[in-house]
């Protein structure tokens, strides 16, 4: 097990997003911590989530806690991981390989989404072949089966993104103009020249770029035709026979990402899927839905003992986690927390940002006297506040 270490100077989450907003580009922090619409969804998936209550139990014998997690034929030495974060190097310089160094060194999970800016086969060089994969599914069959033939060589999990269908509507990106490169306006170019270490960074790593689709795409393609191409290359709405199609082709561990409601986990399950991650995409495609973690609590009821049911939106903290954990996950995925990370302390951000989980999440266990991961249900206050145990 890695050994927990952070710098005083944040000791939380909030610390680092404070840190983190002062040292990159406005464009970049609005795009990693904003919403879509009138972002109603992005703070109900936090405030949700905080509603959940603990029962602690202090006169019970306690002979310790223990947050060592299996999951799909390895133990985790935590039941959380990074989560897939698109265009995670114009956030900041190099933070997929950041985040994917840490995951390893702390034997936690990192997912490589197909649109972040560093290709699989970097990722599972850097993870020693342990990091999960998910797709944008394509519109065309063809690349399809090459992503996934890449990914089945390099990834033991498949995570399929079902909460794309179309691009959510984000205000403060339209607004900021937000490319692959970034659209170099008056704007953007002042912000970039107010924060120079984002800018030496970028200038040492590169400029950022879809590593994983670059053999796909034509050269020399300016911000327009970029835009298009990632429009009609990813119009591809995920159906029953397209999930069936991957199942067959797949031969790994498949999950399904993006689930809010029982009538798809139960198709899932019926198309022998292996797990499911509850998720309304960090609040980032439908204001409109429910929060991630009430869509949770029915889903893992019902198909916990038939799959395996995890959850990602809204959880920062490890009391989050946590709270997360009784409510039903059997195991969570953070996004924004990591980035905020990297964003505030550079390479150290995501050894850093994992410490800080991983005592906080130790604490409550220990405070709660919750001896294994899988007994957090037993914590649980109910809504009529009486404890679950």
């Amino acid at each position: 097990m890695a050994e927990l270490q952070y710098n005083p100077r944040y000791p939380n989450i909030d610390y680092l997003r404070r840190k983190a907003k002062k040292r990159m580009p406005g464009f970049a922090f609005d795009y990693l911590s904003g919403g879509c619409n009138e972002e109603i969804n992005l703070r109900k998936n936090t405030e949700d989530i905080r509603k959940i209550e603990l029962m602690p139990q202090y006169l019970k014998k306690h002979t310790g806690s223990d947050m060592k997690t299996a999951l799909f034929g390895h133990v985790y030495d935590a039941p959380f991981g990074i989560a897939p974060v698109g265009l995670q190097g114009l956030i900041w310089p190099n933070s997929p390989e950041i985040l994917a160094k840490a995951a390893v060194k702390h034997n936690i999970p990192f997912i490589l989404s197909t649109v972040s800016t560093s290709s699989i086969e970097r990722i599972a060089e850097i993870t020693q072949g342990r990091a999960w994969f998910q797709l944008y599914h394509p519109a065309d069959n063809d690349l399809r089966d090459k992503i996934l033939e890449r990914a089945a060589a390099n990834c033991p999990v498949l995570v399929m993104l079902s909460d794309v269908p179309t691009f959510g509507y984000r205000s403060k990106e339209i607004k900021n103009g937000l490319a692959m490169p970034p659209r170099m306006t008056f704007k953007n170019v002042m912000q970039i020249i107010g924060h120079p270490d984002w800018a030496i960074n970028t200038l040492i790593h590169g400029t950022p770029a879809f590593e994983t689709l670059k053999p796909y795409m034509r050269k020399g393609m300016n911000m327009h035709h970029l835009g298009l191409y990632m429009n009609s290359t990813f119009n591809g709405r995920l159906d029953e026979d397209r999930v069936a199609a991957i199942r067959d082709k797949w031969k790994g561990k498949l999950v399904m990402k993006g689930m809010s409601n029982e009538v798809d986990v139960e198709k899932a399950v019926r198309l022998g899927l292996d797990g499911v991650i509850v998720s309304n995409h960090g609040g980032r495609q439908l204001d409109a839905g429910p929060s991630s973690v009430h869509a949770l609590k029915n889903i893992a009821a019902k198909y916990g003992d038939k799959i395996k049911v995890m959850m990602d939106s809204g959880i920062r903290t490890g009391p989050d986690i946590a709270r997360t954990l009784a409510a039903g996950a059997q195991f969570t995925f953070l996004g924004r927390s990591f980035m905020y990370g990297v964003g505030a302390l550079g390479n150290k951000g995501g050894d850093h940002t994992i410490s800080i989980l991983k005592r906080q999440l130790q604490q409550v266990m220990e405070q709660i006297c919750c001896e294994k991961v899988e007994e957090f249900p037993k914590y649980l206050i109910n809504n009529k506040g009486e404890n679950g145990y």
